[in-house]
C-alpha cells in the first residue's frame, strides 16, 4: 500500500460517518471503515473505490463490544498500522421521554456506545499513534454535550462525557503529540432521528420541520478541515448549527 494518508471512521455506513468516509476517499486518503451492517460496509468499500484514489479496509464489529474491538483493532495489519486520524463517528440517541417513562434498555445502549464504545476503540488505537509519533482523534459529540434538553436525559450526559472525555484525551496525551478535537453538531438531518424514533417516519421528519437542518456533507466538511491543518494546529472543540439554531434548545422555525 502506499504512504498516503490513513483514516479510521468508526460508523461508517451512514450519515456522518459516510460523509466522512466519501470526503476523505475524494482527496485520496486511505480508508479504515467499519459498522455493523455487513452489506453497507461491502457496498460503501466498492463505490469509495471505484470513484475515488483510495483503497478500503473494512471492519465489521459493534463498538460496545469490548472484545470484538479488541480482536479488530488490535492486531491491524502492520500497512493499517500507520493510522493518522481516528473518528470516533459510531454514536446514536434512543427515544425521547422523560426520566421517570424512559427505558433502561435505551439508556443502556446508548451509554454503550456513545461513551464505553468510543473508550474501546480509543484505547485501540492510541498505541498505533505513539508508537508513530503522530495521530489526531476526532470525537463526535454534540449540541446536547453542551446544554440539556427537556427529555433527552441519558442522551445529553452521552454527550457530555464526551466531551469531557475529549478533555482528558487532551491533556493525557499532549506529551505524546496526539491532537484531540470533539466536533459537536446541533440538528442534522441523517438517519439518527430515524433510529431515535425506532422507525417511525413521521416523527423523525417532523423534527426537521419549519427550518433547514444541517446535513452530514456540512459536518463532514468541518471534520476534514480539522483534519487537515498543519501539525502544530489543533482546533479543541467546535459547535455546528444551522443559521436557525442558536443552542441546543433554540430554534426559528418559519
Amino acid at each position: 500500500m502506499s504512504t498516503k494518508k490513513i483514516v479510521l471512521i468508526t460508523g461508517a455506513t451512514s450519515g456522518i460517518g459516510k460523509a466522512c468516509a466519501t470526503l476523505f476517499a475524494a482527496n485520496g486518503w486511505q480508508l479504515i471503515i467499519t459498522g455493523r451492517r455487513a452489506q453497507r460496509l461491502a457496498e460503501l468499500k466498492t463505490f469509495l473505490q471505484k470513484k475515488y484514489p483510495t483503497t478500503c479496509l473494512t471492519l465489521c464489529f459493534d463498538v460496545q463490544d469490548k472484545t470484538a474491538v479488541q480482536q479488530h483493532l488490535q492486531s491491524l495489519p502492520k500497512e493499517w498500522q500507520s493510522i493518522d486520524v481516528l473518528i470516533n463517528n459510531a454514536g446514536l440517541a434512543l427515544g425521547r421521554d422523560a426520566f421517570d417513562t424512559a427505558n433502561i434498555d435505551d439508556w443502556e445502549t446508548m451509554i454503550d456506545t456513545n461513551i464505553k464504545g468510543l473508550l474501546y476503540v480509543s484505547k485501540a488505537i492510541i498505541p498505533y499513534f505513539i508508537q508513530h509519533h503522530k495521530g489526531h482523534i476526532i470525537n463526535i459529540g454534540s449540541v446536547a454535550g453542551k446544554e440539556v434538553y427537556e427529555k433527552g436525559n441519558v442522551y445529553c450526559a452521552t454527550k457530555h462525557a464526551v466531551v469531557a472525555i475529549s478533555k482528558a484525551q487532551r491533556i493525557d496525551l499532549v506529551q505524546h503529540g496526539i491532537k484531540v478535537t470533539c466536533i459537536n453538531p446541533g440538528a442534522t438531518e441523517t438517519e439518527f432521528s430515524l433510529v431515535r424514533f425506532k422507525g417511525d417516519t413521521t416523527t423523525a421528519a417532523s423534527i426537521y420541520n419549519g427550518y433547514k437542518a444541517l446535513a452530514d456533507v456540512d459536518i463532514a466538511d468541518v471534520i476534514y478541515y480539522t483534519a487537515t491543518l498543519p501539525p502544530h494546529v489543533c482546533i479543541n472543540d467546535v459547535d455546528i448549527t444551522c443559521t436557525q439554531q442558536a443552542n441546543a434548545t433554540t430554534f426559528y422555525k418559519s
